[in-house]
């Protein structure tokens, strides 16, 4: 899982280990920061990478920077999950980090709003970037909340459809589907079954399934989480509706969802050589960027084919979106070098050159709108796709909220319920999860 495609596994775990973000850290960004950023000085830079691949990579355009900044040594962490940072920077004090990271986009509004990360307004203002035309407007939304800007996006995530160009071949299917109910279709032709199992599965539709999550989901469909008012729209917006009618029509399509259960727990793990896609368990598969070098890694035996998921049947025109998001960049608030520390931050997420080579090295997607057009970016036929995605002025990602991906996990808890059957009444169940949701944010506040 090269780079933050980990976060896609974790990300709604992780943000309940700091939930006392909102209550318990209290530092304000300092606008009138008065350290020297030519001042030879040493910053601490924590993130959250640990395969050796991408730690190599950090430290490579670590030593990039401080080329370019020889005043300025950074001391590199790595492995720093969202719970240690909540501690760290809870606790204060000089062992904390200058600069931070995470991979859970979700949580930018638990960070913004209660200022465990600074307000990096006055740097960016003195730095005189205009972000509009630097990166993708869908990042610079993830990285912002309620009009104050705590991060800064450090390469990203696209989301996409796999699929076997073999089993397509043998299926006669001439090409990947745009819509959803071509994708019903599609999906069940090149559905297998064996016994009570299957031989070959066209799709695993479930919300347990690997990336089929109800975010991933909706984000195909024209929708709003919340209305004008900041509640929850669930219940009232029908794109959620449709969603969920369709998810739970192609799992009793697809054999039930206690067949499909089943041969899901057959799967190897989602990270590693025998995940069913590589196997050929599954013939098509929602997945980011990273998929594609994985599969390589792991030596399939067939032709890998990406595309952008489908769309609503009656949104056509906006074929070509999905689902975004990514690593997030920070300036510690009690961090006592924060002009140096933005100076990294800067550097990271808006230096062409530093984020081309970051993308080349950890297969992610570049944040700047100069790098995704780079020619030094190392691009495949396959890659492209999600560059373009990455592209798409309809690719969206959920709002970040005051209490970060709780309202996520409640309304992913629900989908849980009706696609197993033990909720029935869509309707009704939209409305109690919607009413939920807005207490949990009225809570939070």
């Amino acid at each position: 899982m090269p780079g933050i495609s980990r976060k896609a596994a974790v990300a709604l775990a992780a943000s309940t280990s700091i939930v006392l973000f909102a209550t318990a850290c209290t530092g304000q960004s300092d606008s009138r920061a008065t350290d020297d950023p030519n001042a030879k000085t040493t910053i601490t830079f924590w993130h959250g990478w640990s395969a050796p691949a991408e730690v190599k990579a950090v430290q490579e355009n670590i030593d990039r920077f401080e080329k370019e900044h020889p005043n300025i040594k950074v001391k590199v962490v790595g492995n720093i999950n969202d719970d240690k940072l909540n501690q760290a920077l809870r606790a204060g004090g000089s062992n904390g980090p200058d600069v931070v990271s995470s991979f859970t986009t979700s949580n930018v509004g638990k960070f913004c709003s209660s200022g465990a990360f600074a307000d990096l307004e006055p740097f960016i203002e003195k730095s005189k970037l205009d972000l509009d035309k630097i990166i993708p407007k869908p990042m610079l939304e993830y990285t912002q909340f309620e009009g104050t800007r705590c991060a800064m996006p450090l390469l990203g995530d696209a989301y996409g459809l796999y699929y076997n160009k073999d089993a397509f071949e043998k299926a006669g299917i001439k090409e990947p589907p745009k819509t959803w109910s071509e994708f019903a279709g599609v999906a069940k032709k090149l559905t297998k079954t064996k016994g009570d199992s299957y031989e070959q599965l066209g799709f695993m539709p479930n919300y347990h399934g690997y990336e089929t999550v109800v975010d991933h989901y909706m984000s195909q469909w024209d929708h709003a989480y919340f209305d004008k008012d900041g509640k929850s729209g669930i219940a009232e917006d029908p794109a959620f509706a449709e969603m969920f009618t369709y998810q739970k029509k192609l799992v009793d399509e697809l054999g039930g969802f206690q067949k499909l259960e089943k041969y899901r727990n057959t799967f190897g793990d989602e990270w590693g050589a025998k995940h069913p896609f590589h196997t050929g368990q599954l013939a098509m598969q929602l997945d980011g960027e990273w998929r594609l070098g994985m599969a390589k890694d792991a030596g399939v035996k067939f032709e890998i084919g990406t595309a952008p998921m489908p769309v609503a049947d009656d949104e056509v025109a906006e074929y070509g979106k999905g689902f975004l998001s990514g690593t997030i960049m920070g300036i510690a608030p009690q961090s006592k070098k924060q002009n140096a520390a933005w100076e990294l931050v800067k550097y990271m997420t808006t230096d062409t050159e530093a984020v081309v080579a970051f993308a080349n090295a950890i297969h992610n997607v570049p944040s700047t709108l100069a790098a995704l057009k780079s020619p030094d970016l190392k691009v495949d036929p396959g890659f492209k796709t999600f560059l373009d995605i990455a592209q798409h002025p309809e690719s969206n990602t959920p709002p970040a909220s005051v209490n970060g991906s709780t309202y996520q996990t409640t309304l992913q808890d629900f989908g849980y319920q009706y696609e197993s059957g033990k909720a029935k009444d869509l309707k009704a169940g939209l409305k109690k999860t919607a009413e939920q949701i807005d207490r949990d944010i009225e809570q939070a506040k």
